[in-house]
């Protein structure tokens, strides 16, 4: 499996830790920390530093309750980091927006990557990744932002997850997306309860058998924290590692994590030990 766009590719053999940049002032973890442009990029390049493939840079919280940020604002805080790290540093670029708009400035600045936790359902957003080819990652949400954590409930939480991204997937392949521009994420913290997270963490290897690589993103979320009883999203780091171990043990490609040293060294770790006969 590789990732392939913008004249950057990304093989997957071993699998690729991908960084989180928020630009933005309310993100559940780091909001407002690296909102000054000259601190995200220095962020990014001590993430590039530590290991990491991607780095995924987002202007907009989907944390519950967050406030709405116009197109205008989400460009302004998304686009200029965007141009400079692909013009400075040697990593793929994703970009977490639902909006067309905004995937069409970054491409035009050099991202790679369209990490939509909408999976491309917002207008024109399905038919606007056909036109660029860029590859999509499309995640599992039961709800909206604002609404996602009130009442979620799953007859049989994975296999609605699976079906949702194969349904999506496609809806993507049948508008002209190719299927090796395709990546999986079952959406952990995003309209499920503790113990849905839980059980598709433990069931991931279940979509990982989906003909699509699995992005699993966990790090620092309140599922871990609900079992630490930790409510500090931040020291939740150890937890975080130990997640993306598990998940990449049950087959994910790509894991998307704050802290990339900790979590690149654990990853190539659980890789030694995969690719070991």
């Amino acid at each position: 499996m590789q990732i392939s766009f913008n004249h950057r590719t990304l093989k997957l053999n071993i699998p690729a830790v991908m960084g989180i940049l928020n630009v933005t002032p309310d993100s559940f973890s780091d909001g407002g920390k690296f909102i000054d442009k000259n601190k995200a990029f220095a962020h990014a390049v001590k993430m590039v530093d530590e290991g990491a493939d991607i780095i995924d840079i987002g202007g907009e919280s989907t944390r519950p309750g967050a406030a709405y940020v116009s197109e205008d604002e989400e460009a302004s805080r998304v686009v200029p980091i965007v141009s400079k790290i692909a013009a400075n540093l040697d990593v793929m670029i994703s970009v977490d927006t639902s909006r067309p708009a905004i995937i069409k400035e970054c491409v035009k600045e050099g991202a790679h990557i369209w990490n939509d936790i909408r999976a491309l359902t917002e207008p024109d957003a399905v038919e606007c990744a056909a036109k660029l080819q860029i590859p999509v990652c499309l995640m599992h949400m039961q709800g909206t932002p604002s609404t996602m954590q009130n009442n979620p409930s799953y007859k049989n939480v994975v296999e609605e997850v699976k079906n949702f991204l194969l349904q999506r997937a496609e809806i993507c392949l049948k508008a002209g997306i190719k299927e090796n521009n395709i990546i999986l994420d079952p959406g952990f913290g995003f309209g499920k309860s503790v113990d849905d997270n839980y059980l598709l963490l433990k069931h991931l290897d279940v979509l990982c058998a989906c003909p699509y690589p699995i992005l699993s993103a966990l790090s620092r979320k309140s599922m871990l924290g609900a079992v630490l009883n930790e409510p500090v999203a931040s020291l939740r780091d150890n937890a975080s590692v130990s997640g993306a171990v598990i998940s990449v043990m049950k087959g994910a490609k790509i894991v998307r994590v704050h802290n990339v040293k900790a979590t690149k060294d654990a990853i190539l770790i659980a890789s030694k030990v995969l690719n070991t006969d």
